[in-house]
């Protein structure tokens, strides 16, 4: 990619704030120095301390965001900044940042806010090429109105290519009529050596499921918002329902949700369900270690991707999911790599749950399971979805 008369080219990132997924790419990026990446951070969600009101929690994460590459927060002008509004990224300096600067590229994550479209109405003004990243799909989704097809495809030929993470996202940019040619596959990836089941970290999880009570135990794991939208009761009451000593739920997180779930739990002590709470990113290795099987069984098109999948597979767990979530297709395959159910069929969890349980207590069915779900995790790595990124840049028009 580089080239020895001109350098790396320069490459804009514009992204909504630092994150735990993101960051770690953009550091593995700057490592490589094959181009001459910048950060535009639009709001410092993430690094202070802020309250997510979906988790009802104040926190920042645990790891280090920020460095390993060239970053720069840009002044928020928003009244209410957020990522759920419009105007909730609202940052009038932005493109002078950018010209100042002077990229050869940008690749813009999301197009949702005020900010964004101001930055695409600038760079198409000057011929600066434009890549875009997003993770959207169609799942359980009607036809889009005519409307929406139309206004989201004129936006989309403003940018000369696009990163797509997995194939239902493929089949999203395809329907607004992105042409073949200018998608490049950057899969949805974390941070691999986070999540590393060594044995040190393994002994602590042994030791954990003891203090929980969990010993010789099938141990199902929910990790995430205990919110509607990720079916934290269905689980819950298919587990009771399946009346399995056997078995044991966890959950992990917080959420509207979780005062229902605690009192139901109450209401059939019988059976072994705990609740731990928010767990920080340092902390979700030795939580994954817990498990036998991890359970995302989110609805509707909440669930763009379902990165805890890449990190409980990483991990050597294997998961259950519902067919809505957006990595589903590419990473849980029904019976080889995990399980799968459709959350608009009634009983359809209660089924998947009870066959994922069975296939575990078979020694050989559980150790092909996850033999095969760590063959297909090995393809969702940084390298992975860097190379996707190096495609877009070079097919790109020469400056």
């Amino acid at each position: 990619m580089k080239d020895p008369t001109t350098g790396p080219r320069r490459i804009a990132v514009v992204v909504s704030h630092p994150t735990q997924y993101y960051s770690p790419w953009f550091r593995w990026i700057a490592a490589k120095g094959e181009i001459n990446l910048r950060v535009f951070y639009l709001w410092d969600f993430g690094v202070t301390a802020r309250r997510d009101p979906k988790f009802g929690e104040t926190f920042e994460w645990d790891v280090d965001l920020l460095s390993g590459y060239g970053s720069e927060f840009v002044p928020n002008k928003a009244r209410r900044p957020g990522t759920d509004h419009f105007t909730g990224l609202r940052n009038p300096a932005l493109t002078a940042r950018i010209r100042a600067w002077n990229p050869d590229a940008i690749v813009l994550f999301g197009y949702r806010y005020w900010s964004h479209l101001a930055l695409i109405a600038w760079a198409r003004a000057r011929s600066i090429p434009l890549i875009f990243r997003g993770d959207s799909h169609l799942i359980g989704r009607p036809t889009p109105p005519l409307a929406v097809r139309v206004a989201l495809g004129l936006l989309f030929r403003q940018f000369q290519a696009f990163l797509f993470v997995g194939e239902a996202n493929r089949e999203y940019f395809r329907a607004f009529g992105v042409p073949e040619g200018k998608l490049f596959f950057s899969p949805h990836s974390v941070n691999a050596e986070h999540y590393h089941p060594t044995e040190s970290l393994r002994a602590e999880a042994a030791r954990l499921r003891v203090s929980l009570g969990l010993e010789g135990k099938t141990v199902i794991l929910f990790a995430g918002k205990l919110v509607p939208e990720k079916q934290p009761i269905p689980l819950l009451e298919s587990f009771l329902a399946m009346r399995r000593g056997d078995a044991a739920l966890v959950f992990v997180g917080q959420g509207r949700d979780r005062p229902g779930l605690e009192a139901r739990a109450a209401a059939s002590p019988e059976s072994a369900v705990r609740f731990l709470p928010f767990a920080n990113q340092s902390e979700m290795p030795l939580r994954y270690l817990i498990a036998d099987l991890f359970v995302l069984p989110s609805r509707g098109k909440y669930e763009t991707w379902g990165l805890a999948v890449n990190e409980a597979m990483h991990m050597g767990v294997p998961c259950l999911v519902s067919s809505s979530v957006g990595c589903q297709r590419d990473l849980v395959t029904q019976g080889e790599t995990g399980w799968v159910f459709d959350p608009e069929k009634p009983g359809a969890l209660f089924d998947a749950l009870a066959l994922a349980l069975d296939d575990l207590r078979s020694p050989e069915r559980a150790l092909a399971i996850r033999q095969a779900a760590a063959k297909r995790i090995l393809d969702y790595t940084y390298e992975k979805t860097a190379g996707g990124l190096m495609s877009a840049i070079a097919a790109l028009p020469k400056p």
